[in-house]
């Protein structure tokens, strides 16, 4: 097996384990979240093949799978089953776990400075590919939102974004290439603005925030419709 999908087995195991947890009772949603899944991978697959195409990003033949479909590997397929499965986990955890989340005051805080950070980076790098798409997304889910949704789970949203990062981190940083001497994904140095964290490319922060709030949001859909 690859380096990476060594790691989507390992993100997936413990979530999948601790879904059958009494209190959780995380398999119960299941159903909801496949097509907050579904949607998630819809979107972002394709937004994959075409930045793979174009060379915003590639994957290292070193640590992936050779097979490529629509020039991704099979373990980006399986990347958009296991990372919105594990960290919309930490989001249920969080709602069965934690009585009072954040107030709402402070969600309005955070959903104002995302938007702050978001239209500087569409304004500043409308140049670079990466940053401006994943931007111009993100913005546009946190707009409805703010102002058309109005939903009520944005604070366990928020606290789960925050808590989630942990992990991601650590699964993005060895990915980005933090263990190994070359990067399992690499980025086009000219479609991105440049600052990392370690080796995390700064967008790949934006890119988290999209990929867990759009599968929690359609998973909330179907969960209301009970």
């Amino acid at each position: 097996m690859t380096l990476y999908g060594w790691l989507m087995l390992f993100s997936f195991v413990g979530p999948f384990a601790l879904s059958f947890d009494k209190k959780v009772a995380f398999y119960k949603q299941w159903k909801a979240l496949f097509y907050g899944i579904g949607a998630n991978a819809v979107l972002f697959l394709t937004w994959d093949s075409w930045f793979a195409i174009n060379k915003v990003w590639g994957f290292n033949p070193r640590y992936s799978s050779s097979f490529r479909l629509f020039e991704l590997p099979i373990e980006e397929y399986l990347f958009f089953l296991v990372v919105p499965y594990a960290s919309v986990f930490i989001y249920a955890c969080l709602k069965a776990y934690i009585a009072k989340p954040w107030s709402q005051k402070t969600v309005q805080v955070l959903n104002g400075l995302a938007m702050l950070v978001l239209i500087a980076a569409i304004v500043s790098y409308n140049d670079r590919l990466y940053t401006i798409v994943n931007a111009s997304v993100a913005l546009i889910l946190l707009i409805f939102h703010m102002f058309i949704a109005k939903k009520n789970y944005l604070p366990y949203f928020w606290m789960a974004y925050w808590v989630h990062l942990i992990p991601f981190a650590i699964i993005n940083g060895i990915l980005t290439g933090a263990t190994t001497p070359e990067p399992v994904v690499w980025y086009n140095a000219e479609q991105i603005i440049g600052w990392r964290f370690v080796t995390i490319p700064a967008e790949d922060f934006i890119y988290a925030f999209t990929c867990l709030l759009l599968p929690i949001t359609v998973m909330e859909a179907q969960l209301s419709k009970k």
